[in-house]
């Protein structure tokens, strides 16, 4: 059996922690230079902002909401170091003496093309690690369904997720795990998973491109998309489902690594994300919790056990172990379970 070629999965991804100071304030010890970072005020009630390296630093998009991308300058990420990031004046980024987090992926393999299929073909932009599974593409709509966008992984993702760029549009996302290219989910709502065939033209990914429908979501012909795309890495990255028990003594989640960084949706009924780091707190039972589609303050709840090989639900909320329900994931490694540097328990 093959395992992930990354010795080191923090070359790859990272979670960074630090107390806002109010002003410019460069960060370090992420381990590498970021291409997609993602930041969170724990403290305060603020919205997500994410940056990434495809669309260039200073233009931010919110998870928590469906806004178009604004240009925030100065005011939140301004900059990707060698070994970090910048953040500005803005207190959902840098609060003075609040309490802060960001998630960190390193793409870096940048390149441009034009897109495929079906309608005028569009230019579009890309930064891959195919090594971690991961790419940014930034394209342009053409309105027509069966527009394919080249993602460069080089094996099927997992795992789409697509903001419109230029209007006010759900963050709107494929996950492999629902076994049904017709449906999304809204990375900004609480919704279960909705039927939309426009999105992705009920199309499953290959290889090579994804597929879009005629919906703004994705496609419209004046507006501009970013995607960011995903598929497993044995031994770093893992996109799955698992079903809930509605007890404490919850499922366990097989991933073949020690997690460093955990997004659970239920897919079957109306609830909030959850996000769950090696860091916060940074012991079992992990129960701090952050939401994407919402700009709530670190919370307690949605507990899991972070443990070598995977994670176990210990809650019985309904956001992570509904009865019955269906729960998509999304999971990136601290450490492998085997290989030079074997994973240990918590």
């Amino acid at each position: 059996m093959a395992y992930t070629t990354i010795k080191k999965s923090t070359d790859y991804f990272n979670t960074k922690l630090w107390t806002g100071t109010g002003s410019s304030n460069a960060l370090t010890g992420v381990g590498f230079q970021p291409d997609w970072t993602w930041i969170k005020n724990r403290t305060d009630a603020n919205s997500h902002v994410l940056q990434d390296a495809v669309r260039g630093v200073g233009n931010t998009i919110i998870s928590n909401n469906t806004d178009a991308q604004s240009a925030e300058g100065a005011g939140d990420l301004t900059a990707f170091g060698s070994d970090g990031f910048t953040v500005g004046t803005n207190g959902r980024v840098n609060g003075s003496g609040k309490n802060m987090v960001a998630w960190n992926w390193k793409a870096g393999t940048t390149g441009s093309g034009t897109t495929g299929g079906s309608g005028t073909a569009k230019a579009y932009s890309y930064s891959v690690n195919t090594t971690s599974g991961f790419s940014i593409v930034k394209y342009a709509g053409n309105g027509t369904a069966g527009h394919t966008i080249p993602h460069h992984l080089g094996t099927v993702p997992k795992v789409v997720i697509i903001k419109d760029l230029s209007d006010n549009e759900n963050w709107t996302g494929h996950f492999g795990a629902l076994n049904d290219p017709e449906k999304v989910l809204y990375l900004n709502s609480t919704d279960a998973n909705t039927n939309q065939s426009g999105a992705f033209n009920t199309t499953t990914p290959t290889s090579s491109v994804f597929t879009l429908g005629t919906a703004n979501l994705t496609n419209n012909a004046t507006h501009d998309y970013i995607a960011y795309c995903f598929t497993d890495v044995q031994g770093f990255s893992k996109f799955g489902s698992y079903t809930g028990n509605g007890n404490a003594d919850g499922t366990f989640v097989y991933t073949g690594f020690k997690p460093a960084f955990v997004i659970l949706k239920n897919a079957s009924s109306a609830q909030d994300w959850s996000m769950k780091d090696n860091k916060r707190p940074g012991y079992n039972v992990t129960d701090d919790i952050l939401y994407p589609n919402g700009n709530y303050a670190e919370g307690s709840g949605g507990d899991i056990d972070i443990v070598s090989n995977g994670f176990k639900i210990r809650t019985t909320a309904a956001n992570t172990n509904g009865s019955g329900n269906t729960f998509i994931y999304m999971a990136f490694a601290e450490e492998p379970l085997v290989g030079d540097n074997p994973a240990t328990a918590r």
